[in-house]
């Protein structure tokens, strides 16, 4: 059965307007979060117009095999390049070529097409091409469906009820094919994703040996998403839990699963002082289907963590850089910037009691410069309150904004 393929306009468009300008547009991004897809919404569309020659190399497939290395790859574009007309080149999960990067380089010089790739793995795509194409080179970090497309996707209604689902099932496009109402289906294919990544992208790429430690290390950091963690804290805590590792072993382990876009690397932010802590990240999932089958059990029991995560997302799909705020002794849940602006925000699962909101509202009131504030929660009594300068915002609200 042929794949319905659902353009994600946001990310076609801005795509589309770096095309013709000299650059390498990569799509980079955790595995099934729809990269090929939107690459493919792109190749379709330029592959009808007949002034155009287009390439397309899918290295999932093995009609692609033969290409190996850089000399394989550019041997095979060299051949189908048509100078008559406008060559545009496709390639899917382009890190599966050893040295890529050479052939691109090449490629590249002679400004003989238009190059669009993705790939699954942050180093080998941001640092090594970024490097060698000195400036002629963009990248698009690609995620799951936020919560609107989420709606769009699996045609349904803005609810408390499909909110649930989202916070449950995740944004990965595929689960679409499968319906969410097949719930052995969704988990079969959610453990599948977790171990292509942990066993391709990772285990296999990183010749990992201690394969029950980097298991037991997802656990952990899914059970304790937004905590402020050291590596030497972590490995106290394994130990406890009989599971010998040491400081370094954890450090790249954290760094490969990163790399594979399982997990986003939080810094924290001193507000008043205005600078970057160094020490005692957090982490937070990219996805929260695959953050919820891994971790298990019953995931009501821990929305707080969920909503941070889902509220995390966003700001990140909105274009913010994100960090955690600390300010003297209290904790700002996410300090946001981009282009020169900044949002505060706390997150909340009910503003049930005088003392809760006073915790929330009471954080934020103590930041005394101006820009906006928000408070973010599951529950409406308040509305669109604006409490001393600081709104709240229902979380399904805070999710269909596109600007803050």
């Amino acid at each position: 059965m042929k794949q319905i393929l659902l353009e994600r306009q946001g990310y076609s468009e801005r795509i589309e307007r770096m095309f013709g300008k000299g650059m390498v547009v990569a799509l980079t991004g955790q595995r099934r979060v729809g990269k090929s897809c939107i690459m493919r919404c792109i190749y379709e569309k330029y592959a009808k117009d007949s002034h155009n020659n287009v390439i397309y190399i899918d290295m999932e497939k093995t009609t692609f095999a033969d290409i190996l290395n850089y000399k394989d790859l550019e041997q095979y574009i060299v051949a189908r390049l048509d100078t008559s007309k406008d060559n545009y080149l496709f390639i899917d999960e382009v890190q599966e070529i050893q040295d890529f990067e050479k052939a691109i380089l090449s490629l590249q010089s002679y400004e003989s097409c238009q190059i669009m790739v993705t790939g699954s793995n942050a180093k080998m795509l941001s640092s090594e091409l970024s490097t060698r194409l000195r400036g002629r080179y963009i990248g698009y970090h690609i995620h799951g469906l936020d919560y609107e497309e989420f709606i769009e996707f699996h045609n349904l209604h803005d609810s408390d009820e499909t909110l649930n689902q989202f916070l449950q099932y995740g944004g990965l496009p595929q689960l679409r094919q499968l319906g969410l109402e097949n719930t052995d289906l969704v988990n079969d294919y959610l453990e599948n994703v977790v171990n292509t990544i942990v066993l391709r992208d990772i285990i296999e790429r990183e010749n990992i040996r201690n394969v029950p430690l980097l298991r037991t290390l997802i656990r952990f950091i899914g059970n304790n998403i937004g905590k402020q963690f050291s590596a030497r804290s972590i490995v106290g805590v394994l130990k406890s839990q009989n599971t010998e590792a040491s400081t370094n072993m954890v450090l790249n382990y954290l760094e490969y699963l990163c790399n594979a876009y399982i997990i986003n690397r939080v810094n924290r932010y001193n507000i008043h002082g205005k600078k970057i802590f160094e020490m005692g990240d957090s982490f937070y999932f990219e996805d929260l289907g695959l953050r919820n089958h891994i971790v298990g059990g019953n995931r009501n029991f821990d929305i707080e963590k969920v909503m941070e995560n889902v509220v995390y997302q966003h700001l990140l799909r909105l274009g913010y850089t994100v960090y955690i705020g600390m300010l003297y002794k209290a904790e700002i849940d996410f300090v946001a910037e981009k282009q020169g602006s900044t949002i505060y925000i706390q997150v909340c699962y009910m503003l049930a009691s005088e003392d809760t909101i006073e915790r929330e509202f009471g954080n934020l009131r103590m930041i005394k410069d101006s820009h906006p504030k928000y408070v973010v929660s599951m529950d409406r009594m308040y509305g669109d309150t604006n409490i001393d300068g600081i709104k709240h915002l229902h979380l399904r609200d805070f999710l269909k904004k596109q600007e803050l």
